[in-house]
């Protein structure tokens, strides 16, 4: 195969570059609690509930689905949910959210500045991983010919005092997440490094940004972005998937441009034998991992 040959095929696997995450969906044990927490304290909009099913975003965007199943536990040393990235649109917000965790008196289990962007992380009311986010400008992202630079990542927590003080700078109320929030990015547990390359870049047509067997992790992306869908085996090497009445991720949803990119991309998995269900919200189906995934349009 030629070059030319090899770029053309490679445009056509790529998945497109406006692709992006949807909305997650968690089960969960305790709908009103979960509610609360996202509503209360992270500034959720909630969006619809009827009967066990519930909701949120930011303006009219959903970005979080909770369906109640009474008795629903976690589980513990399987794949599924690491965190998901709700991804605010400016630096004042993630501050906002910073000061409405403390005064609530959340818990909150780190931060990083990864050179890409800062991330508060903190579980929610049932223990789902939660990353608040905040990106830099893409030209201060430490990218090398569209890969992430480990090398040039900083080694740091978040200025906590100089990001703070953006708020002493502009008093105005903070009114909850804005329009512009979005969930930037998932992180999963998996199963395997290598079939889930197979999967999310040789099926799905994702960009690999960063895969190191250091950290025993995996990024893709679309469109340049610093990644879309983190993967990893800190749960072990074959580590099952969670049972059918866990709680925790039902599936998370990838939004692509439009119908047409929608059937190129099932023609894919449905070429690989991944079997597929129709929903009234798109496609749904299963990493190796058994983590859900629904293809959709935006």
């Amino acid at each position: 195969m030629n070059a030319s040959n090899a770029a053309a095929e490679q445009a056509e696997t790529r998945i497109h570059p406006a692709t992006r995450i949807g909305y997650v969906h968690y089960t969960v044990a305790d709908l009103s609690r979960q509610v609360e927490f996202y509503k209360d304290i992270l500034g959720f909009r909630l969006l619809r509930r009827a009967g066990g099913s519930a909701a949120l975003g930011a303006g009219q965007r959903e970005l979080l689905r909770l369906t109640e199943v009474h008795g629903a536990r976690p589980s513990r040393g399987t794949t599924g949910l690491y965190h998901t990235a709700f991804l605010v649109p400016a630096r004042g917000d993630l501050a906002h959210l910073i000061r409405r965790i403390a005064e609530a008196g959340a818990p909150i289990q780190g931060h990083s500045n990864h050179g890409t962007h800062l991330a508060m992380y903190l579980p929610d009311a049932e223990g789902n991983g939660i990353e608040l986010a905040w990106d830099f400008p893409k030209e201060q992202w430490p990218m090398r010919d569209g890969v992430i630079s480990f090398e040039d990542m900083p080694r740091a927590g978040i200025d906590i005092d100089d990001l703070m003080s953006k708020l002493e700078r502009d008093p105005a109320p903070w009114d909850g997440l804005p329009d512009g929030a979005q969930v930037g990015h998932v992180h999963l547990h998996v199963a395997d490094i290598p079939a889930s390359e197979q999967f999310y870049h040789a099926v799905l047509g994702f960009d690999v940004v960063m895969n190191s067997p250091q950290f025993r992790a995996l990024f893709v992306s679309a469109g340049g972005y610093h990644h879309h869908i983190g993967l990893n085996t800190w749960q072990g090497v074959g580590a099952p998937p969670p049972p059918p009445d866990a709680a925790g991720l039902r599936y998370f949803s990838i939004a692509l441009p439009d119908g047409e990119e929608l059937e190129r991309v099932l023609g894919r998995v449905r070429a690989a034998g991944i079997k597929t269900e129709k929903t009234p919200d798109g496609a749904l189906f299963h990493d190796p991992a058994r983590n859900g995934v629904l293809l959709t349009t935006s």
